[in-house]
């Protein structure tokens, strides 16, 4: 099992549909900060867009592309000069919402959202970028993707979305839903397969070498992993090992584990009703107080709470 499916069985993602936007000229996107456990997502079905977040340079997309934002950044998307936009017109969809904006035909695109539900997701908002753009119509010379490449499936499936979304049939709803949460998978295969991979958890999928480290630290993160236990399984050396991990993911391989770790007791958390001790001993930890204090620190509340905000989400 590679780096991603290790990630995604461990965080579990399901997305959802909710706008396909007709625009016009002028238009314009204005979305707020995501709530916590929620990504949006955009995708270019037509035309040209021009995203801009933060102090991020702008960036144009084209037909096929994809732009997510793991950290839950408030981000614009537009035509490219960004004027004020006319009044948007809403009607209804099979569970989404239509979205009608501007004169004539500039650009057609899906806007949803990625859930994790009630699992730490540091992992993923900490160590994949702020903002990411696949180019899923073309490869970066520019040409289609060859048949049977990843390019190839990934504008096979967002076909399949805008075509399900036009049709508007029996079942749309869910099927598009789960064409969604498929969408972030393929996205993050997609872009950790490009040679410019920015450094995190795309990078890190790039490093062969030190798989058999990734492999140990989630199969087995209640064991006491030392740095010269890892260096060993890959081969090499303490400092060449503490190099390449903190080249390719920006972080020590010992926070790595504390990341998988407090995720794993999260899902527990929210998904038995193990003791709290048990679940940080499930994990590597002997004393309580010291996982409740690690945990607080990489989630931002204690287990306890934790609990409590995952088991009254799954009332609502």
């Amino acid at each position: 099992m590679n780096l991603l499916d290790r990630l995604l069985t461990l965080i579990p993602v399901t997305g959802q549909l909710d706008f396909r936007c007709h625009f016009g000229t002028p238009w314009r996107i204005d979305e707020a900060r995501a709530p916590d456990s929620q990504i949006a997502w955009h995708l270019l079905l037509s035309g040209t867009a021009t995203v801009e977040h933060g102090d991020g340079a702008p960036v144009v997309m084209t037909a096929g592309d994809i732009v997510m934002f793991p950290a839950g950044h408030a981000h614009s998307l537009h035509e490219g000069e960004g004027r004020q936009k006319d009044p948007p017109h809403f009607e209804a969809g099979a569970g989404f919402t239509i979205l009608r904006q501007g004169n004539g035909d500039a650009a057609d695109v899906l806007c949803g959202r990625f859930f994790f539900g009630t699992v730490p997701y540091g992992l993923i908002q900490t160590y994949l970028p702020s903002r990411m753009v696949v180019r899923g119509g073309r490869q970066a010379d520019g040409q289609a993707p060859a048949p049977g490449s990843i390019g190839d499936r990934l504008a096979r499936l967002i076909a399949l979305m805008r075509d399900e979304t036009m049709a508007q049939e029996a079942g749309c709803e869910a099927l598009v839903g789960n064409l969604s949460g498929a969408l972030f998978a393929m996205t993050l295969r997609a872009a950790s397969e490009s040679d410019n991979s920015p450094r995190g958890l795309l990078a890190l999928a790039r490093e062969p070498r030190l798989q058999p480290a990734l492999s140990a630290m989630f199969d087995t993160p209640e064991r006491a992993w030392s740095l010269p236990d890892l260096a060993e399984l890959c081969h090499m050396s303490r400092a060449t090992f503490s190099r390449r991990f903190d080249e390719a993911l920006g972080c020590s391989a010992h926070d790595f584990l504390t990341e998988i770790r407090m995720t794993l007791a999260g899902r527990k958390l929210a998904h038995t009703t193990a003791s709290v001790a048990d679940i940080g001993e499930s994990v590597g930890y002997q004393s309580d107080a010291a996982f409740q204090r690690v945990f607080k620190k990489v989630v931002g509340v204690t287990p306890a709470q934790w609990r409590a905000q995952a088991r009254q989400a799954e009332r609502r």
